[in-house]
This record gives C-alpha cells, sequence and structure tokens, in this order.
C-alpha cells in the first residue's frame, strides 16, 4: 500500500484557503472562492504539484513528490531537482520541449566520463540502474531501469537536451508541424 502524505500546497492569494492540483493539469484551484494559481516551472520546465509518495530519490534520499513537464505527470524530487519518468513519458516530454524550443541552441558541451561511473539504485525496484550517455541530442548521462521502464534525469539534464541543436529543436514555430503527428511517427 503506498502512503502518501501531503506537502504543503500554495495559499489563495485571494482569500487564504488551501488550494489544490486540477487533475492533469499543471496548476491549483481554490475549492472556497474559486481562484486559480498557476506556478511557474523550473528552468528544467518541472511543476511541482503536491502529493509525496513512498518513492525516495535515488540520489539523495528524499522522497519524490508528483508534478508535471509539458503536462507529463512526473515525479520531481524537491531536495537535488532530479526527476523520474516512465520512459513513454520521457519521450513524449522530449519530443515536445524540444519542438517548443526557441532561440538560439547552446554549443555542444563534452560528456562528462566521470558520470558513466556512477550507480543508481532504480527507486521503484532497487536493482542498479543502467547509467548511459543519452542517446538523443545534449550530451548528458542518464540512468534508466529497463525493468521497472523509468528514467532518471539529474537537474538541468532536461535543459541541456532541450537546448542541443538539431533540426527536430523549434519545430512547434513551422505553420505544417502538428504534436500529434510527431508523436505518431507520421
Amino acid at each position: 500500500m503506498t502512503k502518501k502524505h501531503q506537502v504543503d500546497y500554495p495559499s489563495c492569494e485571494n482569500c487564504g484557503a488551501p488550494m489544490r492540483p486540477v487533475p492533469d493539469r499543471e496548476y491549483f484551484t481554490c475549492d472556497y472562492c474559486g481562484s486559480f494559481a498557476f506556478p511557474k516551472p523550473s528552468p528544467d520546465g518541472v511543476v511541482l504539484l503536491g502529493e509525496r509518495g513512498d518513492v525516495d530519490c535515488p540520489v539523495c534520499g528524499t522522497a519524490l513528490s508528483t508534478a508535471s513537464v509539458a503536462e507529463v505527470q512526473v515525479l520531481h524530487c524537491t531536495t537535488c531537482q532530479g526527476l523520474l519518468a516512465k520512459q513513454e513519458a520521457f519521450s513524449t516530454i522530449v519530443k515536445f520541449i524540444r519542438a517548443q524550443a526557441s532561440g538560439e541552441p547552446d554549443p555542444t558541451r563534452p560528456l562528462n566520463q566521470e558520470e558513466l561511473e556512477r550507480q543508481v539504485a532504480c527507486p521503484t525496484c532497487g536493482r542498479t540502474m543502467d547509467t548511459h550517455p543519452y542517446y538523443g541530442p545534449g550530451n548528458v548521462v542518464i540512468d534508466n531501469c529497463a525493468r521497472c521502464s523509468v528514467v532518471w534525469l539529474d537537474y538541468g539534464e532536461l535543459a541541456v537536451i532541450r537546448d542541443a541543436p538539431g533540426s527536430d529543436r523549434g519545430r512547434a514555430d513551422d505553420p505544417d508541424y502538428s504534436f500529434i503527428d510527431d508523436l505518431l511517427g507520421s
């Protein structure tokens, strides 16, 4: 049985009552006066939504909290800012944030070879995750558990992936672009 406990939700700016997250959205509502609050995403695009569960961060041991990136649910560490996502969710997030990326891409940075030596336990099953270079845009090292189909990203790695050079970056500005087609591989 998963035991969850509430984290502190924002208080309503109008009446001071506690707000609750709107299911499947990245904002909060007040049941007393009907107001809304829209939290600002972190530099990695993470919006913290609320409950802490019994899954702990594989890096620092803090209970992971529900969050979202591009309206896709993930788990987030409020201490080290790491991110745990299902493999399919991670793929969706990367496609979306790269398509929405704007501005000049960051220069390619070298891969930190020392990061390949670390061992991280899967927060779901406890087995050692596979640590390897991410084989998409951006030179980052990610950890994944094929058994549980989860990916762990340290703080800043999602931003490096988003801002890496590549032809898929910024495509949402093209009038013929369709995110649905991108998801379906059309």
